[in-house]
């Protein structure tokens, strides 16, 4: 053995039993009763506290370039962020540079990206250059590990792509059994709309929110579902806000098409109000799609209890405040869309846990073992069972703390949830067995998470 976790209550996506977890070589193996640890083994005691499957978060945006802005965390910063909020694999987003393959932005983000993970990260690839090229090379990808495409339908002149682009891709999809993810907005009626705030002399952040209405999202999820239904291709619907593509996403699974979705810890804890702030304190928030009204969140939390939401993950696009957002203070669009939340994620959705919104195996579900499995990370991630990747959270339901910029470790200037109580958090980190948080410190290294090479998503998974 090289760590015995002792005296802890395990919790699974199906289960919660007392038992003693024991890891050798990075890998559990053994779950007992009791597991006696010899003199020179690593004891944690984990007495009154749960012992969960390490957090997979599917979708952040590190060491990413924008238009307006790159996001202030690199594969270093970000994954120690993570880790401390008690995420153990990430999946970044590969940007497309344009008039560069796919392949060949694959292998610069992997250069930035070996040398500095702390924890294990695999890649998608946002297809944004829809050349002839681009597409031929869609089915070489799986077999550098690559098992998921990403689509924005928004962002005009920049990332979008049109619906002639989306059914070739999500036909390579349904051909080579690898999910597409789309970016549901309708971009041209976003511009639409933000052209007219514009001539109207309306930029202060509240228009952001202004021009891309729910109806703008559920449209284009609807579009979305429809063509991945003609082309038979698995659905991935990123960042849900609203109750209106909620109503898509339940209508598509209804009529048996392949779709799933994931919401936002953002969404589930800020909602339009943070706009009446003074000042630009409201550029914090710019984010697409944007924060919804009041009432938006607890729809969220029902479905994300019913299993109409499958994965909640941070869309972490974390943009300096001062030097960043800032550039846009005298109009909105001009403000880098992004928002940090990578650390705080899995606190932010423990509180459903706390509010008696989710039982403690519930959150596994949703903040590890589903997204696993959608995107091809289980069994070796994503759960407590011998023989799988010792990634593991010595979680404390009962400790408080507030949230704060101070206290937190992305590279970003703040935090949406400055001041925010919680309940619950972090007490150690596992990762492959390495005990890399410990106390609040950090006892890992850049450079010693590895890619993970993934195959299509696990049969069966997120079936309900």
């Amino acid at each position: 053995m090289d760590a015995v976790i002792q005296n802890g209550t395990v919790v699974t996506a199906s289960d919660m039993f007392l038992a003693d977890v024991a890891t050798r070589d990075g890998k559990i193996t053994a779950i007992a009763d009791r597991i006696k640890a010899p003199p020179d083994v690593r004891v944690i005691d984990a007495r009154g506290m749960l012992v969960m499957p390490g957090g997979v978060d599917v979708h952040t945006h590190l060491q990413t370039p924008g238009l307006l802005a790159d996001t202030a965390d690199d594969f270093f910063t970000g994954t120690v962020a993570a880790a401390h909020g008690g995420t153990t694999s990430i999946v970044n987003f590969c940007p497309q540079v344009r008039g560069q393959g796919l392949l060949a932005s694959l292998a610069e983000h992997r250069r930035l990206a070996d040398p500095k993970a702390v924890i294990d990260f695999a890649l998608h690839s946002i297809v944004a250059d829809p050349s002839e090229n681009t597409l031929s090379e869609l089915g070489a990808l799986p077999a550098e590990g690559v098992t998921s495409f990403k689509l924005f339908m928004a962002y005009k002149g920049d990332t979008m792509v049109d619906d002639g682009t989306m059914i070739r891709v999500f036909d390579e999809a349904a051909r080579r059994g690898v999910v597409v993810m789309v970016h549901a907005e309708n971009g041209d009626a976003v511009e639409f709309l933000r052209d007219r705030f514009a001539a109207e002399g309306k930029f202060s952040p509240r228009y952001h929110a202004l021009s891309r209405p729910p109806r703008v999202e559920a449209e284009a999820t609807n579009r979305a579902i429809a063509l991945a239904e003609i082309a038979g291709a698995p659905l991935y619907i990123v960042h849900v806000s609203c109750a209106e593509a909620l109503e898509e996403v339940r209508r598509g699974r209804a009529r048996n098409v392949n779709v799933r979705a994931e919401t936002c810890s953002h969404y589930l804890h800020i909602t339009e109000e943070v706009f009446d702030q003074p000042g630009f304190e409201g550029g914090k928030y710019i984010y697409t799609p944007p924060p919804r009204a009041v009432g938006q969140p607890d729809i969220l939390w029902e479905a994300l209890k019913c299993g109409d939401l499958q994965v909640v993950s941070s869309d972490h696009g974390p943009f300096m405040f001062k030097g960043g957002k800032d550039i846009g203070k005298d109009d909105f669009r001009l403000i880098p869309n992004g928002a940090p939340g990578i650390e705080e994620r899995m606190a932010l959705v423990w509180q459903g846990v706390v509010r008696g919104l989710l039982t403690p195996s519930r959150f596994v579900d949703i903040v590890s073992t589903t997204p696993a499995k959608l995107f091809g990370l289980y069994p070796a991630k994503g759960t407590i069972a011998i023989g799988t990747d010792a990634d593991i959270v010595v979680w404390d339901p009962a400790i408080e703390h507030r949230l704060s910029v101070e206290s937190l470790h992305s590279a970003v200037d703040y935090t949406m949830y400055e001041g925010k109580l919680i309940r619950g958090g972090v007490h150690t980190v596992l990762s492959r067995g390495d005990v890399i948080i410990e106390n609040g410190m950090f006892r890992g290294a850049p450079g010693r998470g590895r890619y993970i090479m993934r195959q299509p998503a696990s049969r069966g998974a997120a079936s309900g």
